[in-house]
């Protein structure tokens, strides 16, 4: 099962990009660092305009931070994301043959899964865990079922209402938990 779109942007294109291209999808979860997530996956088409391509092997061939930096940037750090993005397409292209669906249709299992995304540059457990969420509720993937977390992710997205939902919850948990650690 893949889905026509992920309603991470305000972007058609970019929905449909991020749904159909599983290097965007990585590349979006790249992204989604100390930006807001409509920023972030709207990266994989803004670099797919400016470099005619975000396949694993021309990413990583690519001088990409000049990219990145072209104003608008497609991160609030450039240089670094560029970097982290480079990485991320030079391990899909070596170790799947540049083929980034195979992370998680070469996975046997969820224990195979995570460690398939875990192994990913700039994947931590947060990360594994909203991607598993996507792939399970979003792309049907069976390896992901034991990844989706107790609470909402990105994977609980499927309209533009989700998005905002999931993003007034975010706040309001980070809010609260700001507020239980200044007491504490």
């Amino acid at each position: 099962m893949v889905p026509d779109r992920l309603y991470f942007t305000d972007s058609d294109e970019a929905n449909a990009l991020n749904a159909s291209d599983p290097m965007a999808l990585l590349i979006g979860f790249a992204l989604d660092q100390q930006v807001p997530v409509q920023k972030a996956f709207m990266g994989p088409l803004v670099l797919r305009e400016r470099l005619g391509s975000i396949d694993a092997a021309a990413l990583a061939e690519a001088d990409l931070e000049p990219v990145f930096r072209e104003r608008p940037a497609i991160h609030r750090f450039p240089g670094a994301m560029a970097e982290r993005v480079q990485a991320l397409a030079v391990h899909v292209r070596d170790r799947y043959d540049g083929d980034a669906a195979r992370v998680w249709t070469g996975a046997a299992d969820g224990d195979a899964l995570r460690a398939n995304l875990a192994g990913l540059p700039g994947f931590g457990e947060m990360k594994v865990k909203a991607l598993g969420s996507v792939l399970a509720k979003r792309f049907a993937v069976a390896a992901a079922q034991d990844l989706v977390p107790w609470h909402p992710t990105l994977g609980d997205v499927d309209s533009p209402q989700a998005l905002a939902d999931y993003q007034a919850a975010k706040r309001a948990h980070k809010a609260q938990w700001s507020k239980a650690r200044a007491t504490a």
